[in-house]
């Protein structure tokens, strides 16, 4: 079932957010406090997240307690990288999810971290394993990046691409499973850590991924899954179809669900970092997303600053 609703993605990341059209963020937290608003008002206790940042910004959480937009979210999220995209060392995890923690009246979710095997398996085995150690009972969720590697014939949703150098192939490594679906030595090592790390797996329209990943999680002792419903594959033919046969798919954990992409035909600019043009169109999806994958009868338990295992997902 759905435990919270996320909006966006990486916010104050040029590779998700178009920062020439929106240099200050004002029409994000505009479409934010719309799209917080909209998810409440179709469900009364559905978590909402404000979308996990990268990098991990104080300044950018100052400005969207400013703008208000942390009046209308029940948790922020962050995203870390160290060993692949960050100015900063793994061994500084506490200190980065204390510096948000310090500025917000809400829970810090860790939902997106990860480290690749771009260099070496041995390199992302030891990631998992000090990331638990150093992130265990600090976030009431934390989501590893990521089941599965990218395909190579895959384009990783970053603007920019091989412009970014080996940053950019560093997404195609991230998984525990390479592309061909074979375990990396990291696998083994996630397992021992399931029931404290849940798992993010982007899938994207008509994954062919999608019933074998649910036979991986299950496999691991997976319980918390972050997923994604995009905006811009709303307007494919047969979308519906393909939301509906994800989400039936992973009704058996406990989703946070990701709503973000600009349709190319929906924002201020044809892609899909840019604002929309109109605010509430987001908005509008999230709420039709929620109406239909959430039952409003269910009650949520509230999130609260709570180890992980007080936190469950209503059955």
């Amino acid at each position: 079932m759905i435990e919270a609703a996320k909006i966006w993605n990486e916010p104050n990341n040029k590779s998700h957010w178009d920062l020439q059209l929106d240099p200050d963020w004002e029409k994000f937290a505009a479409m934010t406090i719309a799209a917080g608003r909209a998810i409440r008002a179709a469900h009364p206790t559905l978590p909402r997240v404000l979308g996990g940042i990268s990098p991990i910004d104080p300044q950018f959480i100052e400005n969207m307690k400013q703008r208000g937009v942390l009046d209308h979210v029940d948790a922020v999220a962050v995203h870390g990288f160290p060993l692949d995209w960050n100015l900063w060392q793994i061994d500084e995890w506490p200190q980065k999810l204390a510096e948000i923690q310090a500025l917000v009246a809400v829970p810090v979710w860790v939902t997106e971290v990860g480290v690749s095997s771009f260099g070496a398996d041995e390199v992302q085995a030891w990631g998992v394993r000090r990331t638990a150690e150093l992130l265990a009972g600090r976030a009431p969720r934390i989501h590893w990046y990521s089941l599965y590697d990218l395909p190579s014939t895959w384009e990783a949703t970053t603007r920019h691409r091989e412009a970014e150098g080996s940053s950019y192939y560093r997404h195609f490594h991230m998984g525990l499973l390479r592309e061909d679906g074979t375990p990396k030595p990291a696998l083994e090592i996630f397992a021992d850590h399931s029931d404290r790390m849940g798992l993010c797996q982007w899938f994207h329209f008509e994954d062919h991924r999608l019933d074998e990943a649910v036979r991986w999680m299950r496999r691991l002792g997976v319980r918390h899954v972050r997923t994604g419903l995009s905006w811009a594959d709303s307007f494919r033919p047969h979308a519906l179809d393909w939301f509906d046969r994800q989400m039936d798919a992973l009704s058996e954990f406990c989703v946070t669900v990701t709503f973000c992409f600009t349709p190319e035909h929906r924002g201020i600019a044809p892609h899909h970092t840019s604002p929309p043009l109109e605010t509430n169109e987001f908005a509008e999806f999230c709420a039709r997303m929620i109406s239909r994958y959430c039952d409003r009868t269910t009650p949520i338990r509230s999130i609260v600053p709570a180890p992980p295992e007080i936190l469950r997902c209503a059955p």
